[in-house]
């Protein structure tokens, strides 16, 4: 009893859920986590991984079972920490219709006109190709969106979508191990901050309001950056992507809290948003001078070079040949070459970068070289 009255402690209230990103994403958990989360005590259906609700996952794995039912299969999917069940519900296009209408040698169905384009036949290809991506067999390697559930004690998950991955190369894997450890150490493992409601929140409609503004935020000006490959930037130029966070409640707000004006919650949110941004390494600032300009850590090709020579130059040497060189080497190299304002958090970003890229390769947890 008291351990149940310690879980229903730990959790947030429901009507706070929504605050939290990770309630309404597909969240990429390793398997054993999504084996070993708890259920929600207020809403069956949903779980905790530390403190973020979810109930939505994506996983990658290898079929390692297969069981065929009339309706759907179940397939077990390793993804190397653990195995669970998959419910993928067949086609309805695929059941009652048996095996596809099989095409004569010279590659014509039956109506198929001699020496012409015939689009019956081209759905017919298309069709068969969408089948056979939802039947898989054991050593395939099966990509599962959906909810998790539990079925008589077992944890499993229904699927709302659901397809066969050709990797040959293991490249889609490869690059799914890099980038695990990274959401786990940016968002997963990162506790939900819960809003606070008291005074003082004024601004922006009170703290818990602000909060979930600045989320979408910072969310908001990350998407900006990737798809428009931003490599520097200054803060007017992407003060206008804020306008329609706070547009919609300006008014409302104003009543609330007449000292407050429009461009103020607009300076405050964008000062706030890159102080995130910055202490995720995702932009930094390579100068300290008036003219406030950040660098996008990803995009920034000058900063990637630099730390290509050096780690093509230092592992020439003894010292480095064998593992090659600690960050915190890299790190004070790239300062005195290229920036002293660089912190680590940046550093992180572009190795990750550069290694997803195939220049360099992570040897231990934090030492690196050139491939």
């Amino acid at each position: 009893m008291a351990e149940n009255l310690a879980a229903d402690a730990d959790e947030l209230p429901s009507m706070l859920w929504g605050l939290d990103p990770v309630f309404s994403a597909y969240s990429r958990l390793y398997i054993t986590d999504i084996l070993q989360m708890r259920e929600s005590r207020q809403v069956p259906g949903v779980y905790f991984y530390k403190t973020h609700p979810l109930f939505q996952v994506d996983v990658l794995g290898t079929v390692v079972y297969k069981r065929e039912r009339e309706d759907f299969y179940c397939y077990g999917v390793d993804d190397g920490t653990g195995v669970i069940n998959c419910l993928c519900w067949k086609d309805e296009k695929w059941r009652d219709q048996g095996e596809p209408t099989r095409l004569d040698v010279v590659g014509r169905g039956p109506s198929t006109s001699a020496g012409g384009f015939n689009i019956e036949d081209e759905l017919r290809r298309l069709k068969e190709a969408q089948r056979k991506s939802s039947m898989l067999e054991i050593g395939d390697l099966l990509r599962v969106r959906g909810t998790v559930k539990t079925s008589r004690d077992q944890r499993e998950i229904k699927a709302t979508s659901f397809y066969k991955v050709n990797d040959p190369v293991m490249a889609v894997q490869i690059s799914h191990m890099l980038e695990m450890p990274q959401l786990y150490k940016k968002c997963y493992d990162q506790p939900f901050q819960m809003p606070s409601d008291e005074v003082g929140g004024s601004e922006a409609g009170g703290s818990s309001h602000f909060q979930y503004l600045l989320s979408r935020s910072v969310l908001t000006l990350k998407e900006f950056l990737a798809e428009k490959e931003v490599a520097r930037f200054r803060p007017y130029d992407v003060e206008f992507l804020l306008h329609p966070l706070i547009q919609g409640t300006s008014a409302e707000q104003e009543s609330d809290a007449p000292g407050t004006s429009f461009s103020t919650q607009i300076r405050k949110l964008l000062k706030e948003t890159l102080s995130i941004l910055q202490g995720e390494g995702q932009i930094f600032r390579k100068m300290r001078t008036q003219d406030e300009v950040y660098n996008v850590t990803e995009q920034d090709k000058d900063l990637l070079s630099v730390i290509r020579d050096i780690l093509r130059e230092d592992t020439k040497r003894d010292k480095y040949a064998e593992k090659g060189c600690h960050i915190l080497h890299i790190l004070s190299s790239v300062r005195q070459r290229y920036s002293q304002n660089l912190n680590r958090e940046a550093l992180e970003v572009a190795l990750t970068f550069l290694e997803c890229n195939s220049d360099i390769i992570s040897t231990t947890e934090a030492h690196y070289t050139v491939l």
